[in-house]
């Protein structure tokens, strides 16, 4: 386990995400270390310590009160907003149930785009003491505005409606005076809970001003440590304790207070208070701030595109979209830049949007693909042209990888030479590129891809020899426009898959002639395997010798959902046949070898790549079809009970099975690596991030060894170079957090690579300092 002091910052880190939390501000630490060493006694002692932790707490009250302008009603002290919002609406529900007056068909209320706590919250606590209201999301605009009409309808049969001021993700603020008006005027009695975590060092709150009932605060998204809350309580507001117990904070949260965090917040909200301190700026500097990194942004990335309408913003966040790359590309190349930043989706292979931008209703690659940029209103001039230089750096590695289009960069150094894996919601799209001869070709291109394919092609100038498809479950006319606007061929030069009709023919192992097309110097013949669906069909590619193409001699074969990872492809879906799978997976045993590289079609465990020998291992039904061990009919029998027990397949989410991968991969942890390479000499220590990632990090060597940058796109084009010979090699694998280092060490491992190895926690935990 690494030391908590080795646990240090990278040299020159931006840190652009402050929505998330704050790095606590050093008067913060001075206050909170004070009252852990000296004014460390129990607020509710009687005696003369216990009374100075008193005073430590009730003047932070008292300062709280100031700072969010709550002359009436109570204050207290909580672990953070999630409990805040817990205790609102627990006390507000049990009110409700307790009312003598009754709602026919009551509703709880809650914006579209609140942070998920309130839903969640609302969702649970109304199960669990048996309210039995309907939970209604509350629309928003497109600029994330709540919908006042909605808001008119439903809320006089509201039990409580839940609103921000400013929202977490895009800093899209709430006109509180109009939304107060039309809640109370249709309803001048329903419990209101307004989550004001963003708001607070930002916006001029008078609580006391407004009718609002509860009002949830966090300490760490203001500068403050993490544990420490505030929760305002509106003098007439029911109120249920959350937690029970020695009655402490006058009964409605029991519990030793956290006085060091009160202290550190209490520190925080003096200098907000101060008007003749600098560390909080004033709203037109923050505008001031947004606008450098705007036009920076702009620049670097001239396919921007904003999330958010400035003028309802508050100008700490900034949420924005690059049409042709994933939230992912963008995070991983600011992270190794050492720019922190927000993903506004999942960074995994498996694609959620942003629910927010999804409310919004934004297009789905932009809510997939969206970047949240967050800094505080502490923020100085000198962070903000440090993010702004550092993005400039680091973008120079996106032109380089050809990610984004530049007019000055030569490329010609540049580029994959053979195959690459594009992931996209556990979809495969397959690009392999021929650099000799400038030549591409793309198999199964997700539509959320096709930008970054253009890309590509227009960055290194490539010829497009085909936009091919394994198969189709329904054809449509957006997927003829995208194969004929990448190809630029009329549409009666290819068929429904994209196949082109000028081909040559080539044989294959068993004599069988098929199509084939040219790519540099190797062929791609097309292999008809119906099964999955009546259309489907896989792509050979390899040498062909005298037209020719001998199983030995094939590379890569691009299966579709014939075969996938630990599991064939499903044959309940539309024209799906499992009579015709038995006779593919039989045929296309006859042209490859057992060792054959197949590519499918989906990847639903980050293994990239398998072969025949492998599936045969386990998948038993397989190798029995393969040795002739099992029927036609009983296979047929078998694999449709199977089927039965996937998930639905309406939107073939799942063309397969999900099966799974449990081997044990050995690991070297970060504080063991350095000595780890210098006591094995033949360690080669590969970095399976991306070439943009690579080549923003400011340094490729770790204990004097230079890493070999393989990115986990090109992990089985690695594969096929080097099936034979490396036994003498250590593969010791890192990446940015560890995740994809690990899924390169089991494909590695799974291929029969010996001594292979992944870092836990990769280069985030790597101290080189």
């Amino acid at each position: 386990m690494l030391a908590l002091r080795d646990i240090q910052p990278q040299k020159n880190e931006v840190y652009l995400d402050n929505n998330a939390t704050t790095p606590v501000l050093p008067q913060a630490i001075e206050a909170s270390t004070h009252t852990m060493q000296l004014c460390y006694g129990n607020p509710s002692s009687s005696h003369i310590t216990g009374i100075k932790a008193k005073y430590i707490l009730e003047t932070t009250r008292d300062l709280t009160r100031q700072v969010i302008g709550a002359k009436t009603g109570q204050v207290m002290f909580t672990s953070g907003a999630t409990e805040g919002i817990q205790t609102a609406i627990i006390s507000s529900l049990i009110a409700a149930k307790h009312q003598q007056k009754s709602i026919e068909n009551p509703v709880l209320l809650y914006g579209a785009t609140e942070h998920k706590a309130v839903p969640e919250s609302l969702k649970h606590w109304n199960k669990m003491l048996d309210i039995g209201a309907q939970v209604l999301a509350i629309p928003v605009d497109e600029r994330g505005i709540l919908d006042m009409t909605f808001i008119a309808e439903h809320v006089p049969n509201a039990l409580m409606i839940c609103t921000m001021i400013a929202n977490n993700e895009t800093g899209v603020y709430q006109d509180l005076a109009l939304l107060e008006q039309t809640i109370r005027q249709h309803n001048s009695d329903v419990y209101w809970m307004v989550d004001c975590v963003q708001a607070l060092g930002k916006i001029q709150l008078s609580i006391s001003d407004t009718s609002i009932d509860y009002a949830p605060f966090s300490g760490h998204k203001l500068y403050a440590p993490k544990g420490i809350g505030i929760l305002y309580v509106r003098e007439s507001a029911p109120f249920t304790p959350f937690i029970a117990g020695g009655g402490q904070e006058s009964g409605l949260r029991s519990g030793t207070e956290n006085l060091p965090g009160i202290a550190a917040l209490q520190a925080v909200l003096a200098l907000l208070n101060d008007e003749q301190d600098d560390t909080f700026k004033s709203h037109e500097q923050l505008e001031k701030y947004r606008e450098q990194l705007v036009q920076t942004l702009t620049k670097a990335f001239p396919a921007i595109v904003f999330n958010h309408d400035f003028t309802c913003s508050l100008p700490t966040t900034i949420n924005f979209s690059v049409k042709g790359l994933s939230s992912k590309d963008i995070m991983d190349l600011f992270d190794a830049a050492h720019i922190r930043v927000s993903a506004g989706s999942a960074c995994s292979s498996k694609v959620t949007g942003s629910f927010v931008l999804d409310a919004m209703g934004k297009p789905k690659w932009q809510s997939n693909s969206a970047i949240r940029m967050s800094f505080g209103p502490a923020t100085s001039q000198q962070e903000i042209d440090d993010a702004c230089h550092a993005i400039e750096q680091a973008v120079k590695a996106l032109k380089s990888s050809c990610l984004i289009l530049s007019d000055t960069a030569d490329n010609s150094a540049i580029g994959v030479d053979g195959l690459q894996q594009w992931l996209y919601d556990n979809g495969c799209t397959w690009c392999y590129v021929d650099k000799a001869t400038k030549q591409c070709f793309v198999i199964d291109l997700a539509p959320e891809l096709v930008a970054k394919f253009e890309t590509l092609v227009e960055c290194q100038g490539y010829e497009v020899v085909a936009v091919l498809t394994t198969h189709i479950h329904q054809a449509n006319e957006a997927h003829q426009n995208m194969i004929q606007t990448l190809w630029q061929n009329d549409s009666s030069s290819y068929d429904v898959l994209g196949w082109p009709q000028n081909t040559r023919l080539v044989s294959l192992e068993n004599e069988l002639a098929v199509e084939a097309i040219t790519i540099g110097n190797k062929v791609i013949a097309r292999l008809p395997l119906p099964g999955h669906t009546e259309n489907s069909v896989a792509y050979l590619l390899g040498r062909a010798d005298n037209q020719q193409l001998k199983a030995v001699d094939i590379e890569f074969v691009f299966v579709g959902d014939l075969i996938q990872i630990n599991g064939l492809g499903r044959c309940d879906v539309q024209d799906g046949d499992a009579s015709s799978l038995y006779r593919s997976l039989q045929l296309l045993n006859q042209v490859i070898t057992e060792q054959t590289l197949l590519c499918p079609a989906h990847d639903y465990l980050q293994l990239f790549n398998t072969t025949l020998a492998l599936e045969m291992q386990s998948q038993p039904m397989l190798k029995q079809i393969i040795d002739g061990e099992i029927s036609e009919q009983a296979f047929i029998e078998y694999k449709n009970k199977a089927d039965e027990q996937l998930p639905p397949a309406d939107y073939h989410q799942y063309c397969g099975p999900v099966g799974s991968f449990n081997n044990i991969i050995e690991t070297v942890h970060p504080n063991q690596l350095v000595k780890f390479i210098s006591d094995s000499p033949n360690t080669v220590v590969v970095d399976v991030r991306e070439p943009h990632e690579y080549d923003a990090y400011p340094d490729s060597t770790i204990g004097g060894k230079t890493m070999v940058n393989i990115p986990l796109s090109q992990i089985t084009q690695f594969v096929q170079r080097n099936k034979s010979g490396q036994a003498d090699n250590r593969y010791v694998c890192i990446c940015r957090s560890g995740k994809r280092s690990e899924a390169a060490a089991k494909t590695l491992q799974r291929n029969n690579f010996t001594h292979i190895y992944h870092v836990p926690g990769g280069f985030a935990l790597l101290n080189k300092s």
